[in-house]
Order: structure tokens, then sequence, then C-alpha cells
């Protein structure tokens, strides 16, 4: 009678250690979604927590407290303006931009959707650049040059490990400003970097990249990984975007000298613009609208728009 007890008892420990254990392996993939989605909620809430100061800053992730960090130079290499809306392939001006009325003061750009994408290069693999745009503009930055328009691009750029501001004079002559560069016609120069890490292409679906501009003031440059936040700011004078900004452009493409990001075959892409612009209207998916002579390998297919508390368009690039 003993031992069957004894029996009787290994049984039910044998039963409950198996329940337990099989009760883990169903819980596990709920606690791997709790904690994706947590990380999500805080790449949303770090991009929209403002920077204590004009410098450089870091977080990791679960804090939303921005750490002081040194400030780098950002590579001397062009991030071109686009020359001619002719490609099939994005970029070079094919692209897809969220359009407002309303002065635009920010904009998060985000991949909601990544299918399929195993591999890219750009000489060298997992070498990109994403980028930011704002549209071409009239502004106070021109100095009353005809012809003359400036732009501001928000550059994450993967070969380079540095996050920047890279700020347009385009047609502006042959003589550029003081502490500009010759790019004839047209002048450049950058803002302060922050150094970042070089992120594999299986890592797109976790990388977000925000601008915000504010007139008078500072813009400011947030990227994000799955668990690390970096950001750089500078003057919003330098060519005025707070006061013309109307359209944005984000994407992922070649890094930098008008190159190109190039996909697998099969790569799906969907591709997220919400901006801030004081309403709830949904932008306008502006086409052929892209600013940026940078290009990548995918085609563009529709666009849709949503209004709301974040309003945003989005569109699927495949090849």
């Amino acid at each position: 009678m003993k031992k069957k007890g004894i029996a009787v008892l290994a049984g039910l420990s044998a039963a409950f250690v198996f329940a337990a254990y099989a009760e883990g392996i169903a819980q596990a993939p709920v606690a791997d979604a709790v904690e994706l989605q947590a990380r999500e909620a805080w790449r949303e809430n770090i991009v929209h927590t403002p920077v204590p100061e004009e410098a450089c800053f870091h977080a990791s992730y679960p804090s939303t407290t921005w750490t002081k960090v040194e400030c780098t130079v950002a590579p001397n290499k062009p991030y071109t303006p686009r020359h001619a809306a002719l490609a099939e392939t994005v970029g070079d001006g094919v692209d897809y931009a969220a359009e407002v009325t309303p002065l635009m003061t920010k904009s998060v750009g985000t991949f909601p959707t990544v299918t399929d994408v195993t591999s890219e290069k750009d000489g060298s693999s997992n070498v990109y650049s994403l980028q930011l745009n704002s549209n071409f503009m009239s502004t106070a930055a021109c100095d009353g040059i005809s012809g003359c328009q400036s732009w501001e691009q928000f550059v994450y750029s993967s070969g380079e490990e540095s996050a920047f501001m890279q700020y347009w004079l385009i047609n502006y002559g042959d003589s550029c400003p003081s502490g500009w560069i010759a790019y004839s016609p047209d002048c450049y120069k950058n803002s302060t970097a922050v150094s970042v890490p070089k992120v594999a292409i299986s890592q797109l679906a976790n990388l977000k990249l925000s601008g915000a501009a504010v007139s008078g003031g500072t813009d400011t440059l947030v990227f994000t990984t799955e668990t690390e936040a970096y950001s750089t700011t500078g003057k919003d004078s330098v060519v005025d975007l707070a006061t013309d900004w109307h359209e944005s452009e984000f994407n992922i493409i070649g890094d930098g000298d008008g190159s190109k990001a190039t996909f697998n075959k099969g790569a799906s892409i969907t591709v997220k613009i919400a901006v801030t612009d004081g309403s709830t209207a949904a932008p306008t998916c502006a086409s052929n609208a892209g600013t940026t002579g940078e290009t990548n390998n995918l085609t563009l297919k529709s666009c849709t728009a949503s209004s709301g508390s974040t309003p945003s368009i989005q569109f699927v690039e495949s090849d």
C-alpha cells in the first residue's frame, strides 16, 4: 500500500511538472509578444520626448530620460538632391511624400511591415541610409537669390555609423556662404552628429527616424534601434525649415553620393510617414514628390492616407 501511494504521488508530481512545463511553453510566446509591444511603445514614446538642450543624447530601453553624450563630426559626404523623376524604382524624385497644408512641425518615419528582406547592399552589405527629407523650400536662408531653394535632411547613415542633419542651398551659385561646402551650383553643410551603430538589414522593422523643427529655435533628429535611441540637434535658422515645411519624404536608400540600396529578389517593405501639423486631417499622398537623389531597387505600390490623432501615409515598395 505504501509503495502504491508513492507511485501515485510520483505520477501526480510528473503530471504537475509536465503541466507546468507545457504552460511555460504556451506562455513564452505571449511574454515575447508583450515585450515586443513594450519596446515599440518605448520607441514611439522616446521620439516624442524633448531633449533638454541643443546637444547630443542617448537613451536605453526602458528609460525615457535622455543622457548627454559627446557630439561627433558628420561625414563630409553629400546626400544629394534629386535630378529627375524618371526612374522606375524608388529615388531620384520617384517617391511618395506626406503633404500637408498647414506647416509641419514633426515627421516620424517607420517600417511597420518588412517581408522577405534577407540582404541589402550599397557596395557592401548592410550599407544604406534612412532619410527623412523636407520639400524644397523658399525661405530666408536663400538670402533673396533668384532660383535658390533651401532643403533639410534628417539622415541615419549605416555605413558612416552617424546620424545628423544635412542642409542645402540649391542653385545658390558659385560662391557659397562661409562654412558651406560647394557642390556647384549648390551648397551644403551638416549639423553636429551623434555616433550610432551599424544596424543589420534584418533589424529594419525596429528602426525609426524622426525630425522636428521649431521656428527660431532648434531642429531635432531622433533615431531608434530596437532598444537604443540617439539624438542630435541644430539651429532651425540654418535653412528655416519650420517656416516652409509642407512635405516629408522618408525611405531607405543608398548611403550618399547618389548611390543605390539594392535589396534581394522578393523583398517587400511597408513605409509609414506620420506627421504633426496641428490638425487631425489626413495628409496627401504626393506622388513623384521625393527630394533625395539616392535610390533603391524597389518599385512603389499604391499609397493610402489616414486621419486622426496621428495623421499619416503608408505605402508598400517591393521587388
